[in-house]
């Protein structure tokens, strides 16, 4: 049976979820990953969480080790990896609460350490195939959650990731716009290719909080405001993990 690793993962620390939890160190070659992982039982199948920004958010996005988090969740048998996160809207009929399953992404992000492989072995060049980054398998359980649940979900979208801590600028949220991207983030594609690298099965569910500021008619995005929306809609989020679990 599946052993699926969530990233994420807020809303799941209510301890009447979790059923025989407990704590997993682990250490990879790249370091520790953000937090301490917790595993047990959600509805009798066996999941492991793991904060990507760590206990309390402290993890900048530019600074979370996204190699050992992905390694970790390898290491202690996650046959398949769910992730959730806040994104802004680039698209009028993505609403704040809408719920978008990503299928493909650009990677905007600087500097990161997007692979495994810091060299290869002689005549041996690693070069992965990531024309579909997300699981289409994993993809059909997040949508299909999503419509018995009765949640407005868009069934695809591209993410951008941006490089941040920072949000975008007017001029960047529109040109992100035209280049076709749908919503944007900080965080996904770094992770997607990793878990692609690793040929761990991986999925995004992805939640609106804001229209970032390429509308001149909204208040442009302030952290404050993206906090206030996910926490206003954690149950949601918890939910639709809850439901997919049980689809995977």
């Amino acid at each position: 049976m599946a052993k699926i690793g969530i990233i994420g993962g807020s809303g799941l620390d209510d301890p009447d979820l979790l059923k025989e939890s407990k704590e997993l160190t682990v250490e990879t070659p790249y370091g520790l990953p953000s937090s301490p992982m917790r595993t047990g039982l959600i509805n009798g199948r066996e999941v492991v969480l793991l904060a990507r920004h760590g206990i309390g958010h402290t993890i900048p996005p530019p600074q979370v080790n996204y190699r050992a988090n992905v390694w970790a969740l390898k290491e202690v048998g996650c046959s398949h990896i769910l992730v959730t996160t806040a994104v802004g809207s680039l698209r009028e009929g993505i609403e704040p609460g809408h719920f978008v399953v990503v299928d493909q992404f650009i990677d905007f992000t600087r500097g990161r350490k997007n692979s495994f492989y810091e060299r290869f072995e002689p005549g041996l060049p690693i070069h992965i195939s990531i024309s579909e980054p997300f699981s289409s398998y994993l993809r059909k359980c997040f949508i299909k959650a999503a419509e018995d649940l009765n949640f407005v979900c868009h069934a695809r979208g591209t993410v951008l990731s941006i490089e941040g801590p920072r949000f975008s600028t007017r001029a960047e949220s529109n040109l992100f716009r035209s280049w076709g991207a749908d919503v944007i983030n900080m965080t996904i594609a770094t992770e997607a290719a990793l878990a692609k690298e690793a040929e761990i099965p991986y999925a995004a569910v992805a939640m609106a909080t804001d229209y970032d500021c390429w509308r001149e008619d909204t208040e442009p995005v302030r952290w404050e405001a993206v906090l206030k929306v996910f926490r206003d809609n954690v149950q949601r989020v918890t939910q639709l993990l809850v439901a997919t679990i049980a689809k995977v």
